[in-house]
């Protein structure tokens, strides 16, 4: 049970990144900085003494890496631990790494001055208040069941090393990328919008998910570094095909396209056609991309014919999204609260009356490809 103040204890091997942490949780009120360590040997040292609800947890230290750290703390307690991570590709991969062992989230921040001061301002203290909330421990067995279902299914020979594809990894067990119905469904649409949270749940999606699937597109709130190694990461755990999406992608069955971060994601129908649309703008919904323009376009494009789906994550994101798939004659699933990292996005959709049916994460695979089978397939020939 939580205190009346949110105990955070700070690990960074900076000292500056230490003092502005510090300072940014003691002008927030309802929490209080109840420890700090240089590193991990260090954090693991006062962790019985300080007692922490939350912990911020510095990826690259001496001593005692972020990982390292994390999976020690995880393994004495389960506490909620949010990484601290630099803008780059390495810093990318280690803090997806870091939330498939079990962090909550994390804070993706510039390596130095004004610009690093003003994101951790900004951004850790919202984020510091939801994952005090966090239930760790279902978190943590969310994610070990997820281990062990990859485990099983590699020992029972469903990975192998060639695909249709040419690149390794891929499984075979349903047709690629063009089986049989996947024509048919080239003028039907899946938008999902995702945030904390999301990473995992998408990997645990996408591993179940099998072709043939109408085109996908996907808003996860993640910086511009961000989403390209999680588009990467995605599509070697998936049998379909996924990757950032880039200005022009034309949408087709059994490819899934994930906004890249500080962009906007839209969709445009040409002739025939439909393609994604990448391009700046405003914050909307505090995020971008954005699920709500994203949701909004392919309610606009495709009408009846679409499906939205939306998951865990902090805000309210996506919920206008989700009535305007509603308004347009499509059908809209929600993550419900038991498997959510973040019941926000999801919750503030549901309560607005804005999703059909709500599903849990281990059965989101099944619930999507039924709806395809039963409400997106191609009618019958007569």
């Amino acid at each position: 049970m939580l205190s009346e103040e949110i105990r955070v204890l700070v690990v960074d091997d900076s000292a500056v990144v230490r003092s502005i942490i510090a300072d940014s949780i003691a002008a927030a009120p309802g929490m209080k900085v109840v420890g700090k360590a240089g590193d991990g040997r260090q954090a693991l040292e006062v962790l019985d003494s300080v007692r922490p609800d939350v912990i911020t947890l510095d990826i690259q230290m001496p001593n005692m890496d972020g990982l390292a750290t994390l999976e020690a703390i995880l393994a004495r307690r389960p506490i909620p631990v949010i990484m601290v991570s630099s803008l780059t590709k390495l810093g990318a991969n280690i803090t997806l790494d870091a939330l498939d062992r079990g962090a909550v989230d994390y804070l993706a921040k510039p390596d130095y001055g004004a610009k690093t001061k003003a994101a951790i301002h900004e951004d850790l203290p919202r984020k510091i208040r939801a994952a005090a909330g966090i239930d760790v421990r279902r978190i943590l067995q969310i994610r070990q069941e997820r281990k062990q279902r990859r485990v099983a299914e590699k020992g029972t020979g469903t990975f192998c090393a060639q695909h249709p594809s040419g690149r390794s990894g891929k499984r075979c067990l349903s047709p690629f990328p063009r089986g049989p119905g996947a024509v048919e469904l080239a003028d039907k649409c899946i938008a999902i919008g995702i945030s904390t949270g999301g990473p995992p749940a998408l990997a645990r999606l996408f591993e179940a998910l099998r072709p043939p699937m109408p085109p996908i597109v996907v808003v996860q709130h993640m910086p511009a570094s961000f989403t390209k190694p999680l588009a990467w990461r995605l599509d070697s755990l998936s049998e379909l095909s996924i990757r950032e999406a880039a200005q022009g992608d034309l949408l087709e069955p059994n490819l899934v396209l994930i906004a890249p971060g500080g962009k906007h994601l839209q969709v445009h129908r040409v002739g025939t056609s439909v393609k994604a649309v990448v391009r700046s703008g405003s914050p909307v919904s505090g995020h971008m991309p954005s699920a709500d323009v994203l949701m909004k376009s392919v309610a606009e494009t495709f009408g009846a014919k679409c499906l939205g789906v939306i998951m865990t994550g902090m805000g309210r994101d996506g919920a206008d999204g989700c009535a305007a798939v509603r308004s347009a004659g499509g059908y809209v699933l929600g993550q419900d609260e038991a498997s959510s990292d973040v019941y926000g996005m999801n919750k503030v959709a549901y309560v607005a009356g804005s999703v059909d049916r709500q599903f849990s994460l281990s059965e989101a695979a099944a619930v999507i490809a039924l709806h395809v089978r039963s409400r997106l397939a191609p009618e019958p020939r007569i």
